[in-house]
């Protein structure tokens, strides 16, 4: 019998942070994550499907001097759903949580082998690492934060990320056996590592890495 998909609703309060670290573990699930467009209070809404079976995610939230540790876990272990061959990966549930944009965050973002997808313009990040066993990566970096640092990988998928215009960059970009595609302001310095011209004088620059074990890697400027 097929297992019913359930969802719970996500509100977890400000309680004057004002910075955060962000943990999200979905399991096997798809995860979305952007930020608060309403202005709430909040540190953090959102949705998170599970499987009957599994029981609910698990959070935890801990607040002290206006730092704020935000964890979330998919909960069960193993998968009683068909998973589809590495070109159409996909999870059993989604994740869409939308966080604070005034807070200043470090989001760590895992999903065993859904599709991942960080919307993080217009926020406040200072440091992103974002994995997936084998789906698809989508990575949008915000504008307006400095000498922020980025990890995007995928064990199998494709793994496209959006650097805005203004920010110097270094990328280490590899693929074991898609495409390296990176856009052409970046300059090849080695076999892997790709850089601004102004990269070495600018006061805030980012340092990205990017990888896939199978699918293509691509980053461009937005």
């Amino acid at each position: 019998m097929a297992n019913k998909v359930l969802t719970h609703n996500l509100s977890e309060p400000l309680n004057g942070a004002t910075t955060a670290k962000v943990e999200i573990n979905t399991g096997d699930g798809n995860l979305t994550i952007d930020r608060l467009a309403g202005g709430e209070q909040v540190l953090a809404t959102g949705t998170l499907q599970y499987l009957e079976n599994q029981g609910l995610p698990t959070r935890t939230l801990n607040t002290s001097d206006g730092q704020a540790t935000l964890t979330l876990k998919g909960g069960g272990a193993g998968q009683s759903w068909f998973r589809f061959p590495w070109a159409a990966c996909n999870g059993a549930t989604e994740w869409q949580i939308h966080l604070n944009p005034t807070v200043s965050s470090e989001i760590t973002a895992h999903s065993d082998g859904g599709n991942v997808k960080l919307d993080l313009a217009g926020m406040a990040v200072t440091h992103v690492w974002a994995d997936t066993g084998g789906g698809n990566m989508d990575l949008v970096l915000p504008e307006d934060t400095a000498n922020l640092s980025v990890t995007a990988k995928s064990g199998a998928g494709n793994v496209v990320v959006l650097v805005p215009s203004g920010i110097a960059a270094k990328i280490h970009a590899t693929s074991g056996l898609g495409n390296v595609i990176v856009d052409s302001r970046f300059s090849q310095i080695d076999s892997n590592t790709y850089q601004s011209p102004d990269y070495a004088a600018a006061a805030n620059k980012f340092e990205i890495i990017v990888s896939s074990g199978a699918g293509n890697v691509v980053v461009n400027t937005k």
